[in-house]
């Protein structure tokens, strides 16, 4: 949802950013990747170690660089195919390494159920199955757009229940990673509906080459 309707209320803020990345020298491209290194380090690092609202303040303040790198690619006058790729896949790293770093923590550190680090790995396994049906659907010229629990939803939540956890609010987590299980399987069950909808869901698609 915010990924289609939260973009504009940002863009004010994001542009100066990342117009002074531009002339710092920094690419788009560059932008991706510290971004997604330094929110892997953090996530890694701070989560498992029970640091979670530093966790969550800095993992916020690296995972915005998602939507800096494409503001600056716009203002370079438009992005490149192997730009977006990268982009995409940075941002399936970040999220598996920030829900790997969280089922650890509840693991290791809050010794929960069985069942809340079951949830969270599904949460993992749901928002890379989520994004996935986007770019599938995509390519074979279906229109997928929006969804209950995208992206910036799963971060706010995952990061507003690490933030909670930390400042003392007992099972915030396990609070959050619930709801966003339910909701990405809300979603993943959406966006399949997005898709058999289109009016060329019924194609037929030629045989792979190796058939």
């Amino acid at each position: 949802m915010l990924s289609v309707h939260g973009r504009k209320p940002v863009r004010r803020f994001v542009e100066p950013v990342a117009g002074a990345l531009l002339k710092a020298g920094l690419t788009p491209n560059a932008t991706t990747l510290i971004g997604t290194a330094a929110s892997i380090l953090i996530a890694v690092v701070l989560i498992p170690t029970d640091h979670l609202v530093a966790a969550a303040v800095l993992t916020g303040v690296f995972c915005a660089f998602d939507m800096v790198d494409g503001t600056m690619a716009r203002l370079r006058g438009g992005g490149t195919a192997f730009g977006a790729t990268l982009d995409a896949s940075c941002d399936r790293i970040t999220d598996g390494a920030l829900f790997g770093a969280i089922t650890m923590w509840l693991i290791y550190v809050d010794d929960a159920a069985p069942a809340h680090v079951a949830a969270c790995l599904t949460v993992l396994v749901l928002s890379q199955v989520i994004s996935y049906i986007k770019a599938r659907a995509e390519a074979g010229g279906l229109k997928v757009v929006g969804g209950l629990v995208e992206r910036p939803e799963r971060l706010i939540i995952a990061l507003v229940g690490l933030g909670l956890e930390g400042f003392g609010v007992p099972h915030a987590v396990e609070v959050a990673i619930w709801v966003l299980l339910l909701g990405s399987l809300f979603t993943v069950v959406q966006r399949l509906r997005f898709a058999a909808r289109d009016a060329g869901a019924g194609a037929t698609l030629p045989p792979p080459a190796s058939a």
